[in-house]
């Protein structure tokens, strides 16, 4: 006779790695959705008369209702539980991409884009898989989010040239349609037959958890006596460690999301065909899972801040190549390049914090840092646009990226990455 413990183990066990592989699919498609804007932004200022400045305010827009939906969808997943959060979240971001589709004016697209759209974009975020995935795992929970998260980086890597050829061929705006449509079919289809139960659905203890709380491996659960001395966000605000990250944050947005949008447009500028154009920001996805795999251990050798340093120094020496010379190989390397360095920080940042304040708050303080580099990475994107319509040039929003990531560099150095002593 099969014993139950065992059936319930297994389907708990079963019902974990459904869980990965559905957040896998939507973090997927989500990517390679937000990834579009670089693809489709040229064709739609040709036919709507727009300038880049005007176009990229849409993405500074989106950026901010964005950052602010990621902290509503977060405290209503702690409340209702991830299923209706995912759902509503994907009406908003499918209605959003689906409108697009449909606009004529400026304004339109501001709403659509800037607001529907960024709010679908923050319940179907990294922040929120991330929190839903450490619920199913506790035994090798790093590994498996960072599983989740290449869905993200694949999702940029394959989608973006078939965006790219379908926009040739049938359109911006048939695009926009398509990417809303397949975003709505997927996201509700795995929310509602899979993402609908927690844990203790299925059974008292989540994959991987020992029988008693207390009896875990070093590193995969914190145990009570680990919270005492840990600081909350307005403790943290007191330390100059916390200003120092948040610095980098911004400028760590500023450069992924003015390169995620403008690439395609700079790059096509040097007399780069659009295909080509789209390739490079398409291996520029995949080269960031290579970033996240490689981030992780070398932070176990060698501590968070050192691998976040070296990223922004080599966000440097990219930004001064780029200003030197603009040829088909300078900008691969350019484009590949910034791609591995693009996801580093996403595993690094909750480590640095939790290794510096304590885990008692860390989704409120990673929270707050999150938001400003979302906000930096909206304004940036906005800012490139503007000095473009301005010079007719992305050199100088380049040399100022440049003097940017030197200063990340210096500031991730001065960080003290030891246990913060309440003020």
């Amino acid at each position: 006779m099969t014993n139950p413990k065992e059936i319930n183990s297994s389907s708990r066990l079963y019902y974990s790695w459904c869980i990965l592989a559905s957040s896998f699919v939507i973090l997927f498609f989500s990517s390679g959705a937000r990834s579009s804007f670089g693809v489709l932004l040229k064709p739609m200022i040709t036919e709507l008369g727009w300038n880049r400045g005007s176009i990229s305010l849409a993405f500074f827009l989106n950026m901010i209702f964005l950052s602010l939906s990621i902290i509503v969808a977060g405290k209503l997943y702690d409340r209702y539980g991830p299923k209706w959060v995912i759902a509503i979240s994907t009406l908003f971001i499918s209605s959003g991409y689906i409108l697009i589709s449909f606009i004529d004016f400026l304004w339109q697209f501001y709403i659509c884009y800037g607001v529907l759209a960024a709010i679908g974009m923050g319940g179907t975020s990294v922040p929120l898989f991330a929190a839903l995935i450490s619920k199913w795992f506790t035994k090798w929970r790093g590994l498996i989010i960072s599983l989740a998260l290449s869905g993200s980086c694949l999702g940029q890597f394959v989608l973006i040239p078939l965006f790219s050829l379908f926009m040739v061929r049938y359109g911006w705006r048939t695009t926009y349609l398509l990417i809303g449509f397949i975003m709505f079919v997927v996201n509700m289809a795995l929310t509602m037959l899979v993402i609908k139960k927690e844990p203790d659905d299925l059974s008292p203890k989540p994959h991987g958890r020992q029988d008693s709380d207390n009896m875990v491996k070093a590193g995969e659960t914190i145990s009570l006596g680990e919270t005492h001395g840990d600081l909350n966000l307005r403790d943290a605000m007191r330390t100059s460690s916390f200003w120092l990250f948040t610095l980098v944050m911004f400028i760590c947005g500023s450069g992924d999301f003015l390169v995620t949008i403008h690439l395609i447009p700079f790059v096509t500028d040097q007399g780069i065909s659009s295909t080509t154009a789209s390739n490079m920001l398409a291996w520029n996805g995949l080269t960031s899972l290579a970033g996240i795999l490689i981030a992780g251990p070398a932070s176990d050798l060698i501590g968070n801040k050192i691998p976040i340093a070296l990223t922004f120094l080599l966000r440097f020496l990219l930004f001064i190549l780029i200003l030197y010379d603009q040829s088909l190989t300078s900008s691969y390397i350019f484009a590949l390049t910034f791609g591995f360095t693009f996801l580093v920080t996403a595993p690094l940042s909750t480590t640095l914090v939790g290794r510096i304040y304590g885990f008692s708050h860390i989704g409120l303080i990673t929270g707050f840092i999150n938001t400003i580099h979302f906000l930096g990475g909206g304004f940036w994107a906005y800012l490139g646009g503007l000095i473009f319509d301005q010079t007719g040039s992305y050199r100088s929003i380049f040399i100022l990226s440049a003097i940017m990531a030197l200063i990340a560099f210096v500031s991730s150095l001065l960080i003290t990455e030891k246990k913060a002593i309440r003020p």
